[in-house]
Parts: structure tokens; C-alpha cells; sequence
């Protein structure tokens, strides 16, 4: 089957899925949500992230995991052995979601490959589940496109958080709130980057070609969107965020020029075209040895802010403030989303940033589609084109 017949839910396996779906109600009737009470979660994705990720749930917030799905049956196995989940509720298969997110539980936690997200989140939206997803939140324009379409159904009656781990974090809500009253002037320019080494590989000796695939997705454009979708938006988000817009156009290139798996590229260099003639120079590098930064620096007419995701940020300049000499980002910025999430529903006072998180996913798919064609791409061109993550259009 060529690429173009292949739709997101026909990937890796034959045959249409069911859509089986539970009356959304309000948070206080579907759930039995009273304060302390334990909230019931399931996960969807067994690896090493989502395992991380469900941890943190029982650790920090007292939630019970009461259900698996995982395409695998290894992790699914063995996260059932880790959170003594009955075989009855461990689900297996690429259509496993769909059980999971109509079975008996309060949240559902999205921590799969990025091409299966929108699925995964319209599933649980639909049966009334409140979701929270790992970034980005799709791979493709028309995968951001239906994640928006479920944020919105979500909206009022169930929590729908990204989990962002930037804007979650005390030190970078100050940051922007100083930029924002104009601490360091009209945005102008920004320098923004994503420097890292490769991101492993895993054996899949005695795999299917198709199980290879989806085994190693990070290193597959087709499911991660590529690396400036899947690592590099953290650092876009936060961009997006500083200058309060999202970019016009586009234009960039990108490579493989140490490539060691798949066929995504390992480097991008896109310039950004904000409102109020502002740009941001982007490059990103997936194949460093022995550093790795993650930066978003702003500068204005009266300073700079010189922020980084688990680094230092301070803004210099005529209102000169040290906010942070290294912020935890990954692992606190989780666990407050996970804290916000669970008390959301345990309240009913509802999250929902599925708004920003599309438009950051998309201002990473600009950038590649941009980087791709090696032309200039504007954001109204992107919205009109439908791009498949290789480039292909489809109708």
C-alpha cells in the first residue's frame, strides 16, 4: 500500500475501528471526584515515558492506574506487573486505545507516538474522559487540526492538558510576565535553539519491518513529525509564548548530516517572521557530543531575556533580574502539570491550553514545511495545504 492510501488509522493494520462512545456529562456527575478522593487514570503508551509520566501520578497526586493499552505486549506486561492492573483491563494493540478510553475510569493519559495522538485524544474526549497528552500534539497539520477540533469538545466538560513543561514552571511564568509589561522593551529578535546529542535507538532484532517502525518512532517522520515537531517545539512553544503571537511565515533548510537511524533530519535552521516586524533565528542539532542546550533568548530595546529549558534565565539589560541559576524544567515542570491536572478534576475547575498547544505544534510544522521545500512558507499557505509530515498533500 503507497503512502498517500494509508491513513492514520489504517497504519500498521487492516480493517476500520470502531467508535464506540459514553454521554459526555459534567465532571461532577461522571466522576466520583470529591476532594481526596483517588482519581482513576489509564495510560496509553507503556514505554519509558509513559512509565515515568504515571509514576509521578501516583507519587505526587495519589491517582490509581486501573488500566493499560500499549501496541506491544512486552511493556504492556510489565507496566501491569509495575501497577498490579488486572489482565482484564490491559489492552494490546493499535486498537487498544479505544477500549481503555470507554472502560470505567476518570483520565486518560496520552504518552504515544505523535502521529497517533489526535486519535487517541478525539477517543477519550468522545467518551467523556479528561486527557492529558504528551507534546506536541500531533505530526501533521491535519493531526493538529482534529486535536483542535477534540480541545474544543473538551472545553467545559472535561480537562484537556498538553504537557508543556516550560509554561508550567514559577520562574518562567515571571519571566514572561516581566517581558509581557515591557521590562525589557519592544520584542525585536529572538534567538531560539534546540542543541542536543542522537536520541537512542532501540534493538528490534527479529521485528516485523512495520513493528521495527513504530519501535524506533522517534527516528521516523512519519510518526514523530520529525525532530523540530517532536523535540524541538518545547523551545517554540516558549518562543510563541514571549512574543505572545505565533510566526507569519517561514523559511528554512534541514539535513541528516550524522544520521544513525531512520529518516528523520538532524538538523533544521529556520527563520521565523513574527507581528510587529519581529524575527526569531531557530536552528536546531540532534547529533552533538558532549553538549546540550536548550535556549530561548529574546531581546528588546532595553534588554534581553536569556532564558533555558533547565538552565539559567535572567533578563539583563535596564531592568536587570536573576530569576533562576538552573531551573528543574523537565521533571518539576511535569510534575506541576500533573498536580494541576489531577486538582482539576478533583474540583471541577477545568484546564484546557489545547489552543496554545496547537498553534506551538504548528509553528514547528511551519518551520519544517518551510525547511522541506526550501522556500518560503507562509502561516496562512501552511493552514490551506494540508501537509502530510514528507510533504505530500492530500485532499
Amino acid at each position: 500500500m503507497s503512502e498517500p492510501q494509508k491513513g492514520r488509522r489504517g497504519f500498521l493494520r487492516d480493517g476500520a475501528t470502531v467508535a464506540a462512545g459514553l454521554m459526555i456529562l459534567k465532571p461532577e456527575t461522571v466522576f466520583g471526584s470529591q476532594a481526596n478522593s483517588a482519581v482513576e487514570v489509564g495510560l496509553v503508551g507503556c514505554g519509558s515515558r509513559g512509565n515515568w509520566v504515571t509514576d509521578f501520578f501516583i507519587e505526587f497526586t495519589g491517582s490509581r492506574v486501573v488500566a493499560l493499552a500499549d501496541a506491544f505486549p512486552a511493556p504492556l506486561a510489565e507496566a501491569g506487573a509495575k501497577y498490579r492492573v488486572e489482565s482484564a483491563r490491559s489492552y494490546v494493540g493499535l486498537n487498544a486505545y479505544q477500549e481503555l478510553a470507554n472502560s470505567k475510569l476518570d483520565a486518560v493519559i496520552i504518552e504515544t507516538p505523535p502521529y497517533f495522538h489526535p486519535e487517541h485524544a478525539e477517543a477519550a474526549v468522545h467518551a467523556g474522559k479528561h486527557v492529558f497528552m504528551a507534546k506536541p500534539v500531533a505530526a501533521d497539520l491535519l493531526g493538529c487540526k482534529s486535536v483542535a477540533a477534540s480541545a474544543q469538545k473538551a472545553n467545559g466538560k472535561v480537562s484537556f492538558l498538553v504537557d508543556f513543561q516550560t509554561r508550567a514552571q514559577p520562574v518562567f511564568q515571571e519571566a514572561a510576565a516581566r517581558v509581557h509589561r515591557g521590562e525589557i522593551g519592544a520584542l525585536k529578535f529572538g534567538h531560539v535553539y534546540y542543541h542536543a546529542g542522537h536520541t537512542p535507538v532501540n534493538d528490534v532484532r527479529g521485528m516485523s519491518p512495520e513493528q521495527a517502525t513504530l519501535r524506533n518512532w522517534l527516528h521516523d517522520r512519519r510518526l514523530s513529525g520529525d525532530i523540530i515537531v517532536e523535540q524541538n517545539v518545547h523551545v517554540l512553544d516558549a518562543g510563541n509564548w514571549y512574543l505572545q503571537s505565533h510566526p507569519l511565515k517561514a523559511a528554512g533548510l534541514c539535513g541528516r548530516k550524522a544520521p544513525i537511524a531512520g529518516n528523520v533530519s538532524d538538523n533544521f535552521v529556520v527563520t521565523y517572521h513574527y507581528p510587529n516586524d519581529a524575527t526569531v533565528d531557530f536552528s536546531s542539532v540532534q547529533f552533538a557530543q558532549g553538549y546540550s542546550d536548550l535556549c530561548i533568548r529574546v531581546y528588546g530595546k532595553d534588554g534581553t531575556l536569556d532564558s533555558h529549558y533547565g538552565g539559567m534565565v535572567r533578563i539583563t539589560g535596564k531592568n536587570p533580574w536573576n530569576g533562576a541559576e538552573k531551573d528543574p524544567t523537565f521533571r518539576e515542570g511535569a510534575i506541576t502539570n500533573i498536580k494541576n491536572f489531577i486538582e482539576s478534576i478533583r474540583t471541577g475547575k477545568l484546564l484546557n491550553n489545547g489552543e496554545t498547544a496547537v498553534e506551538s505544534t504548528l509553528t514547528a510544522v511551519l518551520g519544517r514545511m518551510a525547511a522541506y521545500s526550501g522556500r518560503e512558507v507562509s502561516w496562512d499557505e501552511m493552514m490551506r495545504v494540508n501537509e502530510r509530515f514528507d510533504g505530500q498533500n492530500i485532499a
